[in-house]
């Protein structure tokens, strides 16, 4: 498989995330967000939204990091990323749509591209801007995470809310967000930090990092 993503990117740092835990080969594409990569001829024939990350497998090329983490699952169901009951699974779905829908969308770069350019925002404007949402989405994970953690979000196994999770705490620290109102999920980035999958996913790992 390759995985063309970018290397601060969160959908692809958590499909990274997904690969690793896996236990899975790919190779690694950088696509510079900065310089406009995403949007040049070869790149959009792969993805046709311009977006990061794309996975191409022998079947064809997937795009949209939740679509890439179930088929994941799917294809490649041990160990797994998802609980074993119908309401479990929901529940972690929940967990990781609260970052994925609500809270990473409101500070990928096209967005913060946007504040700048239209609404001439600083970068500590951007940093309230991202913030806000983030600290919101955190709020509700915390109490989750409270509720159905044992050491991760779900559980006591690394799983897809984990995938999510990770990626969104290195882009608050990025952004200058106070964490310690969130002990438990603070936690969770510890025991990621020592975890194998989540090492060698990280932004500061990847052959296109800085």
């Amino acid at each position: 498989m390759i995985l063309h993503g970018y290397f601060r990117s969160g959908t692809s740092y958590r499909t990274r995330i997904a690969l690793n835990l896996k236990g899975l080969s790919y190779e690694t594409r950088g696509i510079d967000l900065r310089t406009g990569a995403q949007t040049s001829d070869a790149y959009l024939a792969l993805n046709p939204q311009g977006l990061v990350p794309a996975l191409e497998t022998t079947g064809g090329v997937l795009t949209q990091s939740p679509a890439i983490l179930e088929w994941l699952e799917e294809r490649h169901p041990r160990p797994p990323l998802l609980p074993d009951t119908a309401q479990d699974r929901a529940t972690v779905r929940a967990m990781a749509a609260i970052i994925g829908c609500d809270i990473h969308p409101l500070n990928n770069l096209r967005v913060l591209k946007a504040l700048r350019s239209q609404f001439e925002a600083d970068q500590t404007a951007v940093d309230a801007w991202a913030g806000r949402w983030i600290a919101a989405g955190f709020e509700a994970l915390e109490t989750l995470v409270e509720r159905h953690g044992r050491g991760w979000s779900f559980g006591d196994t690394p799983g897809l809310a984990d995938c999510y999770l990770i990626p969104q705490i290195y882009s608050a620290r990025r952004f200058n967000v106070p964490l310690e109102a969130f002990p438990r999920l603070l936690a969770i980035e510890t025991v990621a930090a020592g975890h194998p999958a989540f090492i060698a996913a990280h932004p500061d790992r990847q052959p296109d990092a800085d």
